[in-house]
């Protein structure tokens, strides 16, 4: 039987000042899919993710994470240090002098030894070809860049579940395959925001669409 990992039903929210983004949402994610989401501008695909995470909360409806519901904020913590989130904006991920610094931040918050730390950045900037840029300072570098390493502080915490949110955003084709080529080698659990149908066919197992407040299954 197929473990739930993240589990979702009845979920309803909204903004204050603007109209239900969800009504009755439901959804899961089995540990080892590998699922896309589409849907169209506004639909609330962010806003998901960051309900998963703990960011936002719902107004109706159940959380349930790796088994355990969460509902307050001291729930979320371990959610957090078990599921990876690349945010939409790679300036909201990335606030450390240089490249290696910010990579290597996620794992020495985990009090990782210190040889384990540069073990994982030295891996994952070798993956996404970053070996180049590591004593860049952040905020110099290209957007495209900037996502790489994004993606590379997320990468490097290792965790058992990836929420990624347009994550080859701005990125050139070589840049892409080394991302598809890292998600392929190394996650087993993800689930990836993005309107490149390619990208979809690539890595996904089945795709999702979010459209009217609901989810539903879709072709790829």
């Amino acid at each position: 039987m197929r473990e739930p990992l993240i589990e979702l039903r009845g979920i309803s929210f909204e903004y204050p000042g603007r109209k239900r983004v969800f009504q009755g949402l439901d959804f899961t994610l089995y540990r080892g899919e590998r699922v896309g989401l589409v849907g169209p501008n506004g639909s609330g695909k962010t806003t998901l993710l960051h309900l998963i995470m703990g960011l936002l909360r719902p107004t109706e409806g159940e959380i349930r994470i790796f088994g355990v519901p969460r509902k307050k904020e001291e729930d979320f913590k371990d959610v957090r240090r078990r599921i990876g989130l690349l945010f939409q904006d790679s300036d909201d991920q990335l606030f450390c002098p240089t490249v290696e610094e910010d990579i290597a931040f996620g794992p020495l918050n985990l009090r990782l030894p210190r040889e384990e730390v540069q073990k994982r950045v030295d891996m994952t900037c070798e993956a996404l070809g970053l070996e180049g840029l590591k004593d860049a300072v952040t905020h110099r570098l290209s957007g495209g860049e900037k996502r790489l390493v994004a993606l590379a502080t997320v990468f490097a915490m290792e965790p058992e579940c990836y929420l990624l949110d347009e994550p080859t955003t701005g990125l050139d084709p070589e840049t892409t395959e080394r991302i598809v080529s890292f998600l392929r080698s190394h996650a087993e659990t993800y689930l990836i925001i993005t309107h490149d149908r390619e990208l979809l066919r690539r890595t996904a197992q089945r795709v999702c669409v979010l459209q009217g407040g609901r989810i539903e299954e879709a072709r790829i």
